[in-house]
């Protein structure tokens, strides 16, 4: 069991349909969370849990939208975790994404920064909330 040293939330919307925050750009990663994590105390075997949800309301076409979480604060940084869900074109309810994401073993830093983004693959794509991003870390 490992010994609790530091855990964030980044809270943008709490609740549903509470924001509409339109998606401008295909496939370009917009950001919805971003957490830092603090370091001090890290023995051995460091690990970070991440999860989050992200809702949005799309258009009446197949789209595809991918979560992705990179280890810093650019899109182009260590890649942690990345999935696609794609919708069909029955889709008409705001559509809820949850995400699961460990980082085993990443370096350890005064403090490490963890960013999610979105992307959809076609415009018309609006995040509706509620939208969450947290993390925790725990090393032995």
């Amino acid at each position: 069991m490992g010994t609790y040293v530091d855990g964030r939330t980044s809270q943008n919307a709490s609740t549903a349909n509470s924001i509409a925050i339109p998606i401008l750009v295909i496939n370009a990663p917009q950001l919805f969370g971003q957490i830092g994590l603090i370091t001090q105390g890290v023995t051995t075997n460091p690990r970070v849990i991440l999860k989050g949800t992200v809702s949005v309301s799309l258009p009446l076409a197949l789209v595809g939208v991918t979560i992705s979480i990179v280890r810093g604060t650019l899109p182009t940084d260590p890649l942690v975790y990345s999935a696609t869900s794609t919708f069909s074109l029955s889709v008409l309810a705001p559509q809820v994404i949850t995400f699961s994401a460990d980082d085993f073993n990443p370096p350890v830093t005064p403090q490490l920064t963890y960013t999610a983004f979105i992307t959809s693959n076609l415009l018309g794509t609006v995040r509706v909330g509620p939208e969450s991003f947290d993390g925790i870390l725990v090393s032995d």
